[in-house]
C-alpha cells in the first residue's frame, strides 16, 4: 500500500500531496453532541503572527475591533434525508442536495449507491414515491417525485441530515443543527461555524460597533465529497449556489474604505466572498447570484477576508486545505496539534477557531 502511494505521488510537488494535509484524530475527540450552550464552546484564536490563544466563544468580541464586519451564511438546512423502500422491500436513504436544472428534478445522494439504478422507484408510502431518472458524472442521482412534491415530502417524511460521524441523534438535534439566523432553506448540511452564535452574542457585537451581514450559500455535495486525488490539484469540487445581496456587498465596500476587517463566519461564507472577488474585474464583492466550484488550497491569493471563524475539520478534507491556505499550513497544523493536546472537540458539534490571514 505504501509503495503504491509512493508511485502515485512520484513527481507531485510535496506542497500538493494529499498526505501533507493528514493528521491523526482520536475518535474520542469527535463531538457527538453540541455544547450545553452555543456560545460556551471553546475558541482557539490564531493571530497572523505569534502564539495561539485559548478562550470561550462568548469572548469573541475581545478579539475583534469596532469597524470590523462579520459575514455569515444564512442558509437553512432542509429536512433533506428521506428513508424509503426499494423494490422488493430493501431499505434506501435519499439525501436531497438541490433542484437540478430540469424543472421538477432534484440532485441527491443515495444509499446503497451500488444497488440504486436509473429507472428504480423508491417508495415513501403507498401513494408517494421517488423515481431515479438519471445519474451525474460524480455519482449523484437525479430524482423526480411522484404522488407528492419535494417540499411536501420533506415536510412529511424528511429528517435534518446529521453528519455520518454523529452516531446517535442528540436531544434537540434538529434545532441545534441550525444557526439561529438561518432563513433561506436550501442546504444539505449546516454551515457549522455559525452554530456557536446566539442572538445575544450577535446583538452584543453590534453594540460594540462590529458589523453583521449575511449572504446565502446552499451547502451541497462538496461537504461530503472526500479528497481522494494524491495530487490535490486534481480534485474537483461539486457546484454550490450562492447569493450576495446589495446590503452585504455595500457593507463590505464601506468596511474596506474605512479600514475595517472582513471576518468570514465559516468556510462557506469565505468561499462565496472569494469566488465573487475572482469573478470581479477589480476584486471587489458585487451583489449577484451564481454557482461556484471554487477549491481553495495553498497557495491562494485571498482578496476579501481578513479573518475566518471555523470549526476543526476532517484530515485530508478540502475544508482543512482551505484553512491551511488562509492561515498557513504550518501554523494551522501547529494549531490543530494544540487543539488535540488540549482535547478540543472536533467537527460539526465541536469547538471553534478564529484565524487571521497569514501575512
Amino acid at each position: 500500500m505504501k509503495e503504491a502511494t509512493q508511485r502515485e505521488t512520484a513527481g507531485v510537488p510535496p506542497e500538493f500531496r494529499l498526505e501533507r494535509f493528514d493528521y491523526d484524530l482520536p475518535a474520542a475527540l469527535i463531538a457527538q453532541q453540541p455544547s450545553e450552550r452555543r456560545d460556551r464552546s471553546r475558541l482557539l484564536v490564531l493571530p497572523s503572527v505569534g502564539p495561539a490563544e485559548h478562550a470561550t466563544f462568548a469572548d469573541l468580541a475581545e478579539y475583534l475591533r469596532p469597524g470590523d464586519l462579520l459575514v455569515a451564511n444564512d442558509s437553512r438546512v432542509m429536512k433533506a434525508r428521506l428513508f424509503a423502500k426499494r423494490r422488493g422491500g430493501g431499505a434506501a436513504q435519499v439525501l436531497l442536495l438541490h433542484p437540478a436544472r430540469e424543472a421538477g428534478v432534484w440532485e441527491a445522494l443515495v444509499r446503497p449507491g451500488q444497488r440504486i439504478r436509473v429507472g428504480d422507484r423508491l417508495h415513501l408510502s403507498r401513494d408517494a414515491s421517488i423515481e431515479v431518472v438519471g445519474r451525474t458524472p460524480i455519482g449523484t442521482r437525479l430524482l423526480r417525485f411522484a404522488g407528492i412534491g419535494a417540499d411536501e415530502a420533506m415536510a412529511a417524511f424528511g429528517r435534518v441530515p446529521l453528519p455520518p460521524y454523529i452516531k446517535g441523534e442528540p436531544p434537540q438535534a434538529e434545532e441545534r443543527y441550525q444557526t439561529v439566523y438561518a432563513v433561506a432553506a436550501g442546504s444539505a448540511a449546516a454551515p457549522t461555524a455559525g452554530l456557536h452564535f446566539t442572538p445575544e452574542l450577535i446583538e452584543g457585537l453590534k453594540a460594540r460597533q462590529i458589523g453583521w451581514v449575511t449572504l446565502t450559500l446552499h451547502v451541497g455535495a462538496g461537504t461530503f465529497q472526500p479528497v481522494r486525488a494524491n495530487d490535490i490539484r486534481n480534485h474537483a469540487m461539486h457546484a454550490e449556489r450562492y447569493e450576495i445581496g446589495s446590503e452585504p456587498a455595500g457593507a463590505i465596500r464601506q468596511t474596506r474604505a474605512s479600514g475595517g476587517r472582513i471576518i468570514a463566519v465559516g468556510t462557506t461564507a469565505l468561499r462565496a466572498l472569494e469566488d465573487a472577488a475572482q469573478n470581479s474585474p477589480d476584486g471587489s464583492v458585487e451583489a449577484g447570484n451564481r454557482w461556484t466550484k471554487i477549491f481553495i488550497y495553498p497557495p491562494f491569493e485571498f482578496r476579501v477576508a481578513d479573518g475566518l471563524i471555523t470549526n476543526f475539520h476532517l484530515p485530508r478534507s478540502s475544508l482543512f486545505m482551505l484553512a491551511c491556505a488562509f492561515a498557513g499550513t504550518e501554523r494551522i497544523s501547529a494549531a490543530y496539534a494544540d487543539a488535540l493536546r488540549l482535547d478540543y472537540r472536533f467537527y460539526s458539534f465541536g469547538d471553534a477557531m478564529l484565524a487571521f490571514r497569514s501575512p
